[in-house]
Parts: C-alpha cells; sequence; structure tokens
C-alpha cells in the first residue's frame, strides 16, 4: 500500500468511496474547489492502482483541520486508515503545522480509537453537529510533536 496526493484523475475512485459512507456526502466540485487550494493536502491510500481510502486537511498558519477521512468498505482493517493519517501526521511535521484538530461522529469508535493511537485527545463536543442521522460530534486535537507515528 502506498500514500500519495490526491490527483484530479483520482476523483471518480475517491467520490465512489465518499457516496458509500456519507449520508451528506461532498460533491465532485467540493473536492475539486479545495484541491486547488494552497492551504489544503489531500492523500489516498493506493493498493495495486485501486483507491482504498483518502483524507484532507485544510492549514491556517500553524493549526491543520482534517476534513474527512475515509476508507472504502471493501478495504476496512487492512490498515488504510493508519497509513493516512500516520503520513499526514508526517506532512504537517514538515509544513510546520503544530496542532491538528478533527470532529468525529460520537457513534464511530473505530475512527475515535484510530485518532487516539496517534495521540488525539477528546477537548470537546458539538451537539447535533451531524445530519442524516443528527448526532453529536466529539472534538480531538493533537500536537504534531507529541503525535505517535
Amino acid at each position: 500500500m502506498t500514500v500519495r496526493e490526491m490527483q484530479l484523475d483520482d476523483l471518480a475512485e475517491v467520490m465512489v468511496i465518499e457516496n458509500e459512507n456519507f449520508s451528506v456526502p461532498w460533491t465532485e466540485m467540493g473536492f475539486f474547489s479545495f484541491m486547488l487550494r494552497d492551504d489544503t493536502l489531500f492523500l489516498v491510500a493506493e493498493e495495486e492502482g485501486k483507491i482504498l481510502g483518502y483524507m484532507g486537511i485544510m492549514m491556517v498558519l500553524d493549526e491543520g483541520e482534517i476534513t474527512n477521512v475515509s476508507v472504502s468498505k471493501h478495504a476496512r482493517r487492512r490498515g488504510a486508515g493508519r497509513a493516512l493519517v500516520g503520513e499526514m501526521i508526517r506532512q504537517m511535521k514538515k509544513r510546520e503545522i503544530v496542532t491538528l484538530h478533527l470532529e468525529v461522529r460520537k457513534s464511530n469508535n473505530p475512527a475515535i480509537e484510530l485518532y487516539r493511537s496517534f495521540g488525539f485527545v477528546k477537548d470537546g463536543e458539538r451537539k447535533m453537529y451531524y445530519e442524516e442521522p443528527v448526532e453529536d460530534a466529539i472534538l480531538m486535537s493533537c500536537h504534531t510533536g507529541n503525535a505517535i507515528e
């Protein structure tokens, strides 16, 4: 498995994963417009030419906000999520990003445990943040200097 920067040619495969995993998915135009920005980075995990998952981050000064992490239902439990988060942390350290933030559905225990394994800690909640179904978000953050790679 390799992790690399997402390319525009990857969007068709990324959209399949996005639509299978989210009740309110991003649009292809949404991804496209974010990918053109200088303050974002999107990565894909790929194996044998097939995209297994992706993640994105927006950067402001010395902080990063993880926008999305998603792995194909057929590729779960194979390390794609771990590979993506690990590589994103490495990339953020190179860019001198000090703190990473994210929101995750309160019921998404596999994702919460993955983030904790990298050193993310819970630092709040947003009531009724998610739609379809309505659910609270857990806010988590991590200092890249303390992150476990």
